[in-house]
């Protein structure tokens, strides 16, 4: 007998479907919108600030910390602008519509900012051979409005980066710069009362690892998603178990997860179901999909019942790359 393929998209069923119309990430948006627009007003102001306090007071970590409030202000327009593009429904030629946009300005935001920091890092070596003088009055005051402005901002995008990557990687920089404003107060305290410029290229090397330890957790995060890796979230052999739980499948082959954005996730697998409960196939499709959307928040599957080309043990079937046949 040849086995009967049967596909199904959990965002059909019921259950899902309920799940996903009340999608945390969709009824965010609107206040996540308007925070990023007064986020995006108030560090375009420190950078000004920032980056004219630094020139005035000849301070390396100043500036620096300028470059950083400059990428916050990119960092966030892009997330602003991800937001709205990703909102745009599919199409016939990208048929998951423009998700994965804000993941690409994720990694974007992380590589960028790691080429800068490569500048500050040149320009403090340079600096720790002619240490320059600098006027740490000033240099204070402008670092300690800068950290005040990081802090309101950073605690006004928390709750949103805690479950949306592309706001994450927005907000690393907005914690990361705050980061850099203590550490440019606590040199401003020190140069004046040692006198020690070294301390200003000392500030900037430290302000530029800050940057690197989180430019780099966001590339790999958003790498891992644009490379089709599992959810970082899903343990796959949970996924297979749960599937196996229902009775009447007896195998799961080829089966792939990954994640169309941050926090929407996908599944394709082959189910051999068996043949004493064929008839129930359309009914245990369905207790996969409920369990995978309730279990793993796994709501857009497509199921192929009773698999024809599987090997037993073959639950992670390679790619075969296969040249396309011309009809003549």
């Amino acid at each position: 007998m040849t086995p009967l393929a049967y596909n199904h998209n959990s965002a059909q069923s019921d259950a899902a479907h309920g799940s996903c119309a009340n999608h945390p990430h969709k009824g965010a948006d609107a206040g996540l919108k308007g925070r990023l627009w007064v986020s995006i007003a108030l560090t375009g102001i420190i950078f000004v600030v920032e980056l004219a306090g630094g020139y005035l007071t000849n301070s390396l970590a100043l500036m620096s910390d300028a470059v950083h409030v400059f990428m916050d202000v990119f960092a966030l327009s892009l997330s602003l602008a991800a937001i709205y593009i990703a909102e745009l429904p599919p199409t016939h030629t990208r048929t998951y519509g423009l998700h994965r946009v804000e993941v690409f300005v994720s990694w974007a935001n992380s590589f960028i900012l790691i080429l800068i920091t490569s500048a500050i890092f040149y320009s403090a070596y340079v600096r720790f051979g002619n240490p320059q003088p600098v006027e740490s009055v000033g240099m204070l005051i402008v670092a300690v409005i800068g950290l005040v402005v990081n802090l309101i901002v950073a605690l006004w995008l928390m709750g949103y980066a805690k479950n949306n990557l592309n706001v994450k990687s927005a907000f690393f920089h907005v914690v990361g710069d705050a980061a850099a404003s203590v550490g440019v107060i606590v040199g401003a305290i020190i140069i004046y009362y040692t006198g020690w410029s070294f301390v200003d290229p000392l500030i900037s090397d430290l302000i530029g690892a800050i940057i690197l330890v989180g430019s780099f957790s966001i590339l790999y995060d958003s790498s891992h998603i644009l490379l089709e890796g599992v959810p970082k979230d899903i343990e796959l052999s949970a996924v297979i178990d749960d599937i196996k739980s229902s009775r009447g499948i007896i195998g799961v082959h080829s089966i792939h997860v990954w994640s169309i954005c941050h926090d929407v996730y996908a599944l394709s697998a082959h189910l051999d179901i068996d043949p004493l409960h064929r008839s129930r196939t359309g009914e245990i499709l369905n207790e996969v999909n409920d369990c995978l959307a309730a279990t793993h928040h796994i709501f857009y599957t497509t199921l192929q019942a009773e698999c024809s080309r599987c090997e037993m043990n073959d639950t992670l079937r390679p790619i075969v790359h296969r040249e396309r046949e011309h009809l003549h």
